[in-house]
């Protein structure tokens, strides 16, 4: 299904802001390059601040998703708490603005290369594959939703809540037309145009009809730096 982040995603933006504090970005490298557990009192020493500083430093890279803590088991010889020792995630963070999802777009691809023999050529195993993603996220949606009959209206209120979300940056022009102003596969769909508009135009048609949306339609309207697709009202 489309990756359930949101248009910027919001933990990438938590990770960013957690560390354009200089003391926190400096703990951060530390933990990173020792390559093993460290407590609040070598972090503190290697960056050359208190260990109260450096534990509300540390913890707020725990809550930014950068690092992770554990306390260790007691040897015997201590009383009293516990060490604390943080090591880091295996996460990883982008930032676009406008919002770019090419982990969308190669998880797609991948499926392709692997499913081709079934289709008989690429595209066609990539257009599949974005269709069957659409469809998931669809009928997910309609999970969560719950919508019964949708006509054209509530249907593109729906899609549009959901692909914001994801990057699209939909547009209601008219009521009974969403125009998506973003290609989140830019500037990728520079280079294969007509492959990355399949692809997107596959993915919301699977979209519209995991939602069992008959009432709209994605039409392919290629506009210079915005999405290929345009959904409306069917005829």
């Amino acid at each position: 299904m489309i990756d359930p982040a949101d248009s910027v995603d919001s933990t990438a933006l938590r990770a960013v802001v957690a560390l354009s504090e200089d003391q926190r970005r400096r703990l951060y490298r530390f933990a990173r390059m020792v390559r093993r557990p460290v407590s609040r009192e070598e972090a503190a020493a290697a960056v050359g601040i208190s260990r109260k500083l450096a534990a509300f430093h540390l913890d707020k890279l725990v809550q930014a998703g950068l690092l992770r803590h554990r306390f260790l088991a007691r040897d015997g010889s201590r009383v009293g708490r516990r060490p604390k020792v943080y090591e880091p995630t295996e996460a990883s963070f982008e930032v676009s603005i406008p919002p770019r999802r090419h982990e969308v777009l190669a998880d797609i691809l991948v499926e392709a290369v692997l499913t081709e023999p079934q289709h008989g050529s690429a595209r066609i195993a990539a257009n599949s594959a974005a269709y069957k993603r659409g469809v998931a996220a669809g009928t997910d949606l309609r999970g969560q939703l719950r919508p019964g009959r949708l006509g054209a209206e509530r249907a593109l209120t729906a899609m549009g809540n959901m692909l914001a979300h994801h990057g699209f940056e939909p547009d209601r022009t008219a009521p009974r037309c969403l125009r998506l102003r973003n290609c989140p596969f830019h500037p990728l769909a520079q280079g294969a145009p007509e492959l990355v508009c399949g692809l997107n135009h596959a993915l919301i048609r699977g979209l519209i009809d995991g939602l069992q949306a008959k009432a709209v339609e994605a039409v392919l309207t290629p506009t210079a730096g915005e999405c290929c697709v345009e959904i409306r009202a069917a005829e």
